[in-house]
């Protein structure tokens, strides 16, 4: 007993010191006994390696196996506390070998680092001895001698040490007692000796209870029956050709591969020479994978070798004559490795996705590999798939950390399969390989981009408010709300009016909507900056201009600007006896404020007083006489002029021309028969009035009127005086100016009017004037009075009254502006 507890403590010193070495190294051990329940605590890591408890977690701190992917302990990361989390079975784990060590790996990152734990388990007596058999049978001969003996089988314990056997005992008889011994290994084993001789005529058959016990706490025994038959004398025991027979044996052999054959002999002759061989002792793992041939002794391979379970099989043979003499013998078994087994890779973490803006050496995973085989065949190397902006750093034994090499672009690449494989040193050489699918997540690294530099909308004048006018497209290469475009318009001005006035956007389509009715009389064209504005944060946007240009419509009539509209002035014009085909008569002067097509004119004789007098020019205007003018034709004529324009559908205005064929006033007949009786009496109104208004001034003029009576006698006699002058302020605004078109400029204006002379004078008309020209409000029109005042005091003082009074209608019908001379001089003939 003082033995013991001498060993149990020098192991104790020793177990310390070596828990310290380890310590000191980085590494830790600890020893604990099998079959503990789950949740048995073995030690505090973090105590042990002055690890920050709370840290665990943040570095995911886990237990790696070596070489197994079974664990029997785990880590409690709220307490660092290392537990057992499967029952451990020490026999079964490390069978008969007297140190049982469980290696495992402490795996902590950020930082990557590593920690060595060795479990070292300690072996407790669950096991009781049994016997290769329960029946042990002897023939002896009664001639056996006071001190023989007889081999025992040996009983075989699971534990291992003090739990293992430890000692033999033999029930009370008269003829044997039990000698134990121990052999070369340190083990017990047990000789029946004979102490009385046999007489086979008393006692042919003798039962013995053989006991095998451990040295355990408590102590565990087992017992076999020893069958005795007496008899007669066999002197020679089988003798095996070797003592100890070893043999290696690749692992992966077929099965009923020869192992090794044994070989004993006997002296004896008959049936006391004949030898059979059988396992005396054989551990139950070896039982399942070798046979023996009794008669051959030829041991075989009946289950597959695993170099990787076990590495080495110590087996005992018996050979045993005819008379039940027997003799043993060792057989070491050693198993060499074959390269069967491939590596390995197993994924430790993957921080997937990956953001595309990683910087270079981001660590993305961390692998590790492993191969159960030994030697060259357990050397690894791992190796990494080409084109793709990854690499393997290798770290701590056979642990890898995949990093970036380039920087990543979600939108030239969103997703890697890296393929990893890792090869073994064997021959032929093994290999394994993995894909790791890697995901590339997006940041907002684009802006939307337009698919036109610029874009050009039409939209017709006078459209409907709303109305879909264009639409702008914008790509955005980035993912989910970082590719997300919104449109929106940048605020402007368009002549001093927002330009949200006059367009909106949808934010989402990008279609533009005009918010008002447009007229391209106002104006035509304009620009607005669309921006394109993706989702993101911080968000990107781009700009682009939009070009709207406005297309005319046909929404406005010709307006006839001569002759003057009925009921503000009448127009007549004097055509000479002797006009001859083809000469001008007048014109008429047209413009329309459209532009295109839309303002091209052409003039149409809707209804004359004779159809085939006049032509009208179809683009100028022009009134022309068709034929020769003769005595029959009428005085009085009247065309219907319609003035039309090119548009879709079309626009038209119409106007009267007076025209009087006579050569001079005498001829003309009373012009209140061209007019209506409505004129005719507003110009007896406005007479009225203007008596009332010059009577005050009347004084004034006589000088006036003695001076020009002066000037009178000195000029020839002006017969009418016909002028025509269209004043600038006719033109309305933003007319457009198309030469050959139908339209005039705003400068151009005709004076019609009677040469001075006889009855037989020519008639002179369609004088342009232009900016040196007198103006039609200006001097012209003082002069034109002045000339018409002139010729009233001639013709009056000459007697021709009749004259007077038609010069004073035609006067008056041809411009209120000689009102105030007719006033003067008319009065009397009115």
């Amino acid at each position: 007993m003082e033995r013991k507890t001498i060993s149990f403590s020098t192991s104790c010193i020793l177990a310390c010191i070596w828990i310290l070495i380890r310590a000191v190294r980085g590494d830790l051990s600890y020893t604990f006994p099998e079959e503990t329940k789950q949740q048995y605590v073995i030690g505090n890591i973090a105590k042990d390696l002055g690890l920050d408890v709370k840290r665990l977690s943040a570095r995911k701190a886990r237990i790696e196996a070596e070489g197994s992917t079974k664990r029997y302990c785990d880590i409690n990361l709220s307490s660092a506390n290392l537990v057992v989390v499967e029952t451990i079975d020490r026999e079964k784990l490390c069978g008969t070998k007297m140190s049982c060590l469980l290696n495992y790996e402490l795996v902590l990152e950020n930082p990557l680092d590593v920690h060595r734990i060795s479990l070292h388990i300690q072996d407790i007596n669950d096991n009781a001895p049994r016997f290769p058999k329960s029946r042990i049978t002897f023939n002896m001969m009664e001639s056996a001698v006071k001190g023989e003996r007889f081999p025992l089988d040996e009983a075989h314990d699971s534990d291992i040490g003090q739990n293992a056997v430890q000692g033999y005992s033999l029930e009370r008889n008269d003829h044997f007692v039990l000698s134990v011994k121990e052999n070369a290994e340190g083990g017990k084993y047990a000789e029946l000796v004979l102490d009385k001789e046999l007489d086979r005529e008393q006692t042919k058959e003798i039962d013995l209870i053989f006991t095998a016990t451990d040295g355990g706490t408590p102590q565990r025994s087992g017992t076999a029956l020893i069958h005795i038959n007496v008899l007669d004398a066999n002197d020679n025991t089988p003798v095996f050709s070797q003592s100890v027979y070893k043999v290696t044996l690749a692992e992966n052999a077929p099965l009923g591969a020869e192992v090794v054959t044994v070989s004993a002999t006997d002296a004896d002759e008959g049936v006391n020479g004949e030898v059979s061989y059988e396992f005396s002792r054989i551990s139950d793992t070896a039982a399942k994978l070798f046979s023996i041939d009794k008669t051959t002794g030829q041991i075989t391979a009946i289950g597959n070798i695993d170099y990787e379970e076990e590495k080495s099989y110590e087996i005992r043979v018996q050979a045993i004559d005819g008379s039940g003499l027997a003799s043993t013998a060792k057989i070491i078994i050693d198993i060499t490795d074959v390269n069967d087994n491939a590596p390995r890779i197993i994924l430790k973490s993957l921080n997937d996705p990956i953001p595309e803006n990683s910087v270079l050496g981001t660590e993305v995973a961390i692998i590790n590999i492993q191969d159960n085989d030994s030697g060259d065949n357990r050397k690894v190397k791992c190796s990494i798939q080409e084109n793709v902006p990854f690499r393997l750093n290798p770290s701590i034994k056979n642990y890898f950390s995949l990093v970036t090499t380039s920087l990543l672009d979600r939108e030239i690449e969103s997703d890697y399969n890296i393929t990893i494989t890792a090869t073994d040193g064997g021959s032929p050489p093994l290999s394994s390989s993995m894909i790791i699918h890697l995901s590339v997540s997006d940041i907002n690294d684009n802006p939307p981009v337009f698919e036109q530099q610029s874009y050009t909308a039409y939209v017709v004048e006078n459209n409907q408010p709303g109305t879909s006018i264009s639409s702008v497209t914008a790509k955005d290469p980035d993912w989910r709300q970082n590719g997300t475009v919104l449109y929106s318009l940048l605020p402007s001005e368009i002549n001093g009016v927002p330009v949200s006035s006059f367009l909106s956007i949808n934010s989402d389509t990008g279609v533009i909507h005009a918010v008002r009715s447009f007229d391209y009389e106002k104006f035509r064209n304009f620009k607005v900056q669309v921006v394109a504005r993706d989702n993101g944060s911080p968000p990107l946007s781009s700009n682009v201009t939009v070009s709207v240009f406005i297309s005319d419509e046909n929404d406005n009539s010709p307006q006839i600007l001569y002759p003057a509209p009925e009921g503000k002035s009448l127009m007549t014009e004097m055509v000479p006896k002797a006009a001859l085909s083809g000469s001008l008569l007048s014109k008429v002067i047209a413009v329309d404020a459209d532009s295109g097509q839309n303002a091209w004119l052409s003039y149409h004789i809707v209804k004359s007083t004779d159809p085939g007098l006049f032509t009208i020019g179809l683009h100028s205007g022009e009134i022309r006489a068709q034929r020769d003018i003769t005595e029959s034709d009428s005085m009085k004529q009247n065309l219907v002029i319609s003035v039309k324009d090119n548009g879709q559908p079309p626009l038209s205005a119409t106007c009267s021309v007076y025209l009087l064929i006579s050569d001079n006033l005498a001829e003309v007949p009373e012009l209140k028969d061209m007019t209506f009786e409505e004129s005719n009496s507003k110009l007896t109104f406005y007479l009225i009035i203007a008596l009332v208004s010059v009577s005050t001034f009347f004084l004034t003029f006589i000088i006036l009127i003695l001076a020009v009576r002066f000037c009178h006698r000195r000029k020839p006699r002006l017969l009418f005086d016909g002028a025509v002058a269209i004043p600038s302020a006719y033109l309305p605004p933003n007319y457009a100016e198309v030469e050959g078109a139908g339209t005039l400029r705003t400068s151009y204006n005709y004076d019609t009017y009677l040469t001075t002379g006889s009855r037989t004078s020519d008639f002179k008309f369609i004088t342009s004037y232009n900016d040196s020209t007198l103006t039609a409000g200006g001097t012209l029109k003082m002069a034109q009075n002045d000339t018409l005042a002139t010729n009233l005091i001639t013709l009056n003082n000459t007697g021709e009254g009749d004259e007077v009074r038609k010069m004073c209608l035609l006067s008056v019908a041809g411009s209120y502006e000689r009102l105030f001379v007719v006033m003067i001089f008319c009065d009397d003939f009115l």
